[in-house]
């Protein structure tokens, strides 16, 4: 039975607590907004969520710390090189510190610069200001919990993340609810809740760290792992996936920007539909890990039967993810809507949308689980290249079919954006020949 196979039940390890880390990422959204609904008018909620978006702007870029550390971590891991594998997490720590500092330097700037572009009234934009000026101070903390995160799974170990992500998100909670609601800082303190979630977790992050890898972590100097010749594939393989991920802004931040022609109802449809498609990913994501870790390590380990079965079982969970919501979307369409909203003129105006629920999640599934296994086996390159392809055809696609469809159009672009990305890394990977270097 495939539950007895050895490598099956590796991808369910390591998947299971990603996943149940990943379900509580949307409960910290819920409560900054639940606080400032209660703190206030409508500026706060607008505030919050334009200061939400301007660091989902810097820090969605920065997702290659995770992705490219995890990747070259989990092929060390493969071959026992463990001065390797500490070195490319020095290297990622001294990545993250350095794009922190320019961050810091630049707040002022980018923060005018993006409130400017967004128009937004005067009571808007201070609380926007306040918010992001407070919590950037974590940027140190966050980047490098990025490294952290992504080390951690290439070290086929997804129980720490979980336990970091659990603290940053709890406390986060936590610390925001009491800090805005029983201290004089109103507001401010979902900032500042998130500023000591993000430090604390840090601090969690290096003592989980020394417990398990205290000796690992003495076989090489940080000054050693700085060497350009050991730094030259770090930087290599990251500047690819920098590309790829804004490519991947260019899609999810531009189907909020398009949907926002369409007028408000239409914006806040679009709101819902992406934030359910979302939501489903935080399952898929989890096997994506397990396949990440899995390949890398195989990859090292130049075992091509179980890099073979890791590929066969993640697509094996994805496929079984995507039809699980595939049926919950089509059973309870309305009840998944209402979870998100009250509103009844965006619940009936959902409709029409509601059939592109049924088909995201399995043509989605593909696209997510080879992004991990590209990953694992630093295919940097195909990933960038499909992502272009995939952002270019989704404005095209958009701007084609508006004039004809409407609002449809965005979901049309999204499809096809999907669908590229699937095809793309699907007949790509079968000329990739990794085992035989």
């Amino acid at each position: 039975m495939a539950f007895k196979n050895p490598i099956n039940r590796e991808v369910v390890r390591l998947a299971v607590p990603s996943i149940l880390a990943n379900i509580t990422v949307p409960l910290v959204g819920l409560v900054d907004t639940a606080v400032a609904g209660h703190l206030g008018g409508a500026a706060l909620l607008g505030g919050i969520a334009i200061g939400t978006m301007l660091f989902d702007l810097l820090y969605w870029n920065m997702g290659f710390l995770r992705v490219g550390t995890g990747g070259i971590t989990a092929q060390a891991y493969g071959r026992s090189d463990w001065k390797a594998a500490i070195g490319t997490f020095s290297q990622g720590i001294a990545t993250a510190l350095a794009v922190s500092l320019l961050l810091l330097a630049i707040q002022w700037g980018f923060v005018e610069l993006m409130l400017r572009l967004v128009h937004c009234s005067p009571e808007v934009g201070a609380v926007a200001r306040r918010y992001f000026y407070i919590r950037i101070w974590a940027a140190p903390a966050t980047l490098s919990l990025f490294v952290f995160k992504g080390w951690f799974i290439g070290m086929q170990n997804t129980v720490f993340p979980m336990i970091t992500d659990l603290w940053v998100n709890l406390v986060n909670m936590l610390a925001s609810w009491l800090l805005s609601f029983y201290t004089p800082l109103g507001i401010g303190g979902v900032a500042v809740g998130t500023l000591i979630a993000q430090w604390t977790g840090l601090l969690v992050a290096i003592l989980l760290m020394r417990r398990r890898y205290r000796d690992l972590m003495q076989s090489t100097t940080i000054l050693h792992s700085m060497k350009w010749k050991y730094f030259k594939r770090f930087f290599s393989i990251n500047s690819q996936l920098f590309v790829r991920s804004l490519m991947m802004l260019v899609v999810y931040e531009g189907f909020t920007i398009l949907a926002a022609r369409f007028g408000d109802v239409e914006l806040a449809v679009s709101s819902v539909i992406m934030r359910l498609l979302m939501l489903f990913s935080y399952f898929v994501d989890g096997f994506a890990y397990a396949g990440e870790a899995m390949t890398g390590r195989f990859i090292g380990e130049q075992n091509r039967p179980a890099l073979r079965q890791t590929v066969q079982y993640t697509f094996l969970w994805g496929a079984v993810i995507g039809l699980l919501f595939t049926a919950l979307y089509a059973v309870f369409p309305r009840t998944v809507i209402g979870l998100l909203t009250d509103n009844a003129e965006v619940i009936a105006a959902s409709s029409p949308y509601l059939p592109w629920l049924l088909l995201m999640p399995l043509l989605s599934c593909a696209a997510f689980i080879w992004d991990g296994i590209y990953i694992g086996a630093t295919a940097a390159r195909p990933l960038m290249l499909c992502m272009i392809w995939a952002a270019g055809l989704f404005l095209v696609s958009f701007f084609l079919c508006a004039p004809l469809f409407g609002a449809q159009a965005l979901y049309i672009a999204y499809f096809v954006n999907q669908a590229v990305r699937s095809l793309y890394l699907t007949f790509s990977w079968k000329k990739i020949r990794y085992l035989e270097k």
